[in-house]
């Protein structure tokens, strides 16, 4: 991610920062205009406010799927549940193209709703494999994993026994299996073998 666009996401005012701001303004003009009263019933009235805002977060999370403007913000690395829940997602997702598309065969469905609802499903089916591809990063990460596990010198050392140095020949530099005596293309004895 470049700095440019991780500026433009930090710039704008996102849905949850605005309903704190709300909350906390409805929960500063609460303490202001209740002087007088006990101070549990200021923290109850806070706490109202602030559920207020909640309940309103809530529902614009709700809405916003229904009006087709869902953002594409899906973390850059992915972890482990939210690789998991992509996964469960995109394979729900395939189910219900395959349920369609049987559904249509057995008339079920018009062509017209078919084509409408299944071109959603396949734009959502590859949205998440794209999610999905664009956080696999895993040979990379294996890697740093072993080596923090096994140390350094047990991943050198294992890095360094592959089948092609483990069976190569001295005197004609051919490849050999690993537990072979001989080499197969000259003849020669090998040195691992002995």
């Amino acid at each position: 991610m470049s700095s440019e666009t991780s500026t433009e996401r930090s710039e704008s005012l996102q849905p949850w920062q605005l309903f704190t701001l709300a909350g906390l303004l409805g929960a500063t003009v609460v303490v202001f205009f209740s002087r007088g009263q006990s101070p549990a019933a200021i923290i109850l009235l806070s706490c109202a406010v602030f559920a207020a805002a909640y309940i309103g977060l809530t529902a614009l999370r709700a809405v916003l799927p229904l009006a087709g403007t869902v953002r594409d913000d899906a973390p850059e690395l992915l972890g482990d549940r939210t690789r998991a829940a992509l996964e469960r997602e995109k394979m729900l997702a395939l189910r219900a193209i395959k349920e369609l598309e049987f559904d249509r065969g057995m008339g079920k469905v018009s062509e017209k709703d078919f084509a409408e609802m299944s071109a959603r499903l396949r734009a959502r089916a590859s949205r998440l494999m794209r999610q999905l591809d664009a956080g696999s990063l895993y040979r990379e990460q294996i890697e740093k994993d072993v080596e923090k596990r096994l140390g350094k010198t047990a991943a050198t050392a294992a890095a360094s026994v592959t089948p092609s140095s483990a069976g190569a020949c001295t005197s004609c530099g051919s490849t050999n299996d690993v537990d072979a005596k001989f080499c197969k293309n000259c003849g020669a004895r090998l040195e691992a073998a002995s």
